[in-house]
C-alpha cells in the first residue's frame, strides 16, 4: 500500500498539474500593477504584456490568467540499478565543508495555459520544496505570449497549430531552431521541449539542434528563447490572415 503511494506522488511531480483556485480576496499586493489587477482597473494579461512593464508579484498572473497548468522539466539524474542513471526534476549537487558533504537541489519549472502562454523558472534550496516553489514563483514571473499559426507550405490551413515561421534560440553553446510543420506532424524535437512545445499551446513543429546540446539546461532556455524570439517578431500585416497568426489566446488574433 505505501508503495502505490509513493508512485502516485511522484506522478504528481513529474507529470503535469493543475494550480489551485487563486483567491483573489486573500490577496495583499505589494505593487502598483498588483493593486490595480485587485481594483479590476487590469483586467487581461495581455494589456499588460503589451505594455511592456515587468511584472514583480506571481499572483498577477495567478489571477489574469485561468486554467493555468505547471509542469517540471528533467534536468537531473539520478543513480539506478547496475551503475546506470535515471532522468529526475531534481539537481543535485554538494559542496565540501568541514562539516560534511552539504548538498542542493534545483528544479526547472514551466507554467502555461495551452493556449499560447509559457513561462521558465528554475529554483535553488538545500530541499526540495523550497526549490519546486521557488521555480513555479519564477516561471509565472517569467510569463510571456508567443506568436502561433500555420507557417508551412504544405498545410495552408490557416489554423494555429505550428508556429508561423521558424525561429531560432541560442544559450550558451546550445542552439536550437524550430520549424512549422503541417497538420498532424507532432512535435519532432527533444522530449523536454516537447513539453515546452506543448505547454505553450504548439501542436506541430520541426526542430534541428547544435552545439553542447547535452547540457540540458542550456537547451531548454535555447527553446525558450526561440519561443520569446518568435513573440517580439514583427509581422506583415497582409501575412498575418495568411497564416492564421494568433497572438496569446486563440481568440485574440492579430
Amino acid at each position: 500500500m505505501m508503495k502505490k503511494r509513493r508512485d502516485k506522488s511522484r506522478e504528481d511531480l513529474t507529470g503535469i498539474s493543475k494550480e489551485k483556485v487563486f483567491d483573489i480576496s486573500a490577496w495583499t499586493p505589494i505593487t502598483e500593477i498588483g493593486r490595480k489587477v485587485k481594483a479590476g482597473e487590469i483586467t487581461s494579461i495581455d494589456t499588460l504584456l503589451d505594455s511592456g512593464r515587468r511584472i514583480f508579484e506571481p499572483q498577477i498572473v495567478d489571477a489574469l490568467l485561468k486554467d493555468l497548468q505547471t509542469n517540471f522539466l528533467e534536468i537531473g539524474q539520478s543513480k539506478g540499478k547496475f551503475g546506470g542513471g535515471k532522468r529526475t526534476i531534481w539537481r543535485t549537487t554538494q559542496k565540501k565543508t568541514k562539516e560534511g558533504n552539504k548538498p542542493s537541489f534545483t528544479a526547472m519549472a514551466i507554467v502555461g495555459n495551452k493556449d499560447g502562454f509559457i513561462g521558465i523558472g528554475t529554483g535553488k534550496a538545500k530541499e526540495t520544496m523550497p526549490a519546486r516553489e521557488k521555480a513555479v514563483r519564477q516561471a509565472k514571473l517569467n510569463i510571456i505570449k508567443i506568436k502561433r499559426g500555420c507557417g508551412s507550405w504544405a498545410c495552408n490551413c490557416r489554423e494555429p497549430h505550428s508556429l508561423p515561421f521558424a525561429v531560432q534560440g541560442k544559450n550558451g553553446s546550445s542552439i536550437i531552431k524550430i520549424m512549422p510543420a503541417p497538420k498532424g506532424t507532432g512535435l519532432c524535437a527533444e522530449s523536454e521541449c516537447r513539453k515546452m512545445l506543448a505547454i505553450a499551446g504548439v501542436k506541430d513543429v520541426y526542430s534541428v539542434t547544435r552545439g553542447q546540446t547535452v547540457t540540458r539546461m542550456n537547451l531548454l532556455m535555447a527553446c525558450y528563447k526561440a519561443l520569446q524570439n518568435s513573440a517580439n517578431m514583427k509581422v506583415q500585416h497582409d501575412y498575418i490572415a495568411k497564416a492564421g497568426i494568433v497572438s496569446g489566446k486563440k481568440e485574440n488574433a492579430q
